[in-house]
């Protein structure tokens, strides 16, 4: 049996989180020139691109300090292109999902945290 990555994990329990929430996976690693999202995920009003961080509980940095200014252009580049492809009418919405893990058993979730919004493409407006 191959062994999953924390990463990959991660993303796997934040899945069964958003649809234990209601929300419908309609994506999951999608890849494109631009980046990755992790997972793609509607309600009736959304369509959620969302981003897995996978930390430790000692780590020295929370997950969302990962989901940097350079990470976030990419995760709205990627969606952009992910749209044109895709014609919704629900509205975009990019939301991190914390998945904090025991520092003695790195599989043992201890905490997972949603931030629905998280950021927005206006968010990125004069960082570069």
């Amino acid at each position: 049996m191959a062994k999953i990555s924390k990463g990959a994990a991660g993303e796997v329990l934040a899945a069964r989180f958003l649809r234990e929430k209601g929300f419908t996976i309609i994506g999951a690693n999608y890849r494109c020139r631009h980046g990755e999202i992790d997972i793609i995920a509607q309600d009736d009003t959304y369509i959620v691109f969302v981003e897995v961080k996978t930390r430790r509980s000692d780590s020295l940095y929370t997950p969302r300090e990962a989901v940097n200014t350079t990470k976030r252009h990419r995760i709205l580049q990627t969606a952009a292109l992910y749209l044109s492809n895709h014609a919704t009418t629900l509205q975009p919405r990019f939301d991190v999902i914390e998945v904090v893990t025991s520092p003695a058993s790195p599989m043992t979730v201890e905490e997972i945290d949603h931030l629905i919004g998280a950021f927005e493409a206006g968010d990125l407006h004069g960082a570069f």
